[in-house]
């Protein structure tokens, strides 16, 4: 499917609290060798995401390493230098990265690292442990993505980690789960630890219900808001690497539907600006 992408457009009703922070976007550049069987989509700037942000009021943002580039983390820990102080990074590295490596990401913006058992990830669950130890000790937390249904097997792993992890996507459950079932409650569980946290984002791409209310996904994060508002993050997730699957959709609409997913202006608050504060280590 061929898209056009949008970058600016009618202002979305939900207004932005200030420091609103989107945790999840990805830049792409054809200068930059690819890895085969990931998502690479046309050319994405820091330029582009500028007018996305003035489009939807967003202050800060967290750069994640996208499948395409593997642990070469330059284009985007480039564009956390190019973005200053209201950026972050989430990087891809292997077993067997150096401290000193560690150490110098840090110092540039990183504050995560990407597990990805999905979509030609470099880092899968099987490393997630050994990983998770070494970033643990530069304050970094894990962000994983996987299949929601398969969380009940890795609950015992996730609660072992010594770091903050974040459950990419709302769960990301390929197949939409009704709020009873066994591996949303595991979800909700581990959220309750205290210790683990949910991005709100890309409810298109496993919604079978569609837009614009993609309500089969949308009860799962008006469920995640209500039981723990304090460990939901929300993010955009531009430039929407998979948009050939479903067409580009319209940020200030995805944005809006967290007024139907949070409807509590204090839990935005949270949402938008104190979690991602928390996590990422934004100054006030």
């Amino acid at each position: 499917m061929s898209y056009t992408r949008i970058l600016t457009g009618t202002r979305p009703k939900l207004q932005m609290p200030a420091g609103a922070c989107d945790t999840h976007i990805h830049f792409y550049n054809g200068r930059y060798p690819t890895l085969p069987g990931t998502p690479t989509p046309p050319d994405a700037s820091v330029a582009d995401y500028r007018q996305v942000m003035d489009w939807l009021g967003i202050q800060r943002v967290v750069v994640v390493q996208p499948n395409a580039y593997g642990d070469d983390n330059q284009l985007t820990m480039d564009a956390v230098a190019e973005l200053g102080d209201a950026a972050r990074g989430v990087v891809v590295v292997k077993p067997g990265v150096s401290d000193a490596e560690l150490d110098r990401l840090t110092k540039a913006g990183a504050r995560g690292l990407r597990v990805m058992a999905l979509l030609g990830g470099t880092l899968g669950l099987d490393v997630l442990e050994e990983m998770a130890a070494r970033v643990h000790a530069f304050s970094w937390h894990v962000l994983v993505q996987l299949d929601g249904r398969d969380l009940p097997q890795h609950e015992a792993t996730i609660r072992r980690l010594p770091c903050k992890v974040v459950i990419d996507h709302i769960g990301k459950f390929l197949e939409p789960v009704p709020v009873d079932h066994p591996s949303f409650q595991c979800l909700l569980r581990l959220v309750d630890s205290g210790r683990v946290w949910v991005k709100l984002a890309a409810a298109y791409e496993t919604s079978k219900t569609g837009g614009p209310a993609y309500e089969d996904v949308s009860v799962l994060a008006r469920a995640l808001v209500k039981a723990a508002p304090e460990r939901m993050i929300w993010a955009s997730n531009f430039p929407h690497a998979q948009a050939h699957k479903f067409g580009y959709p319209n940020e200030a609409a995805l944005l809006d539907l967290m007024l139907d997913w949070a409807p509590n202006a204090a839990d935005r608050q949270k949402i938008f600006v104190d979690n991602p504060a928390e996590l990422y280590g934004f100054r006030p």
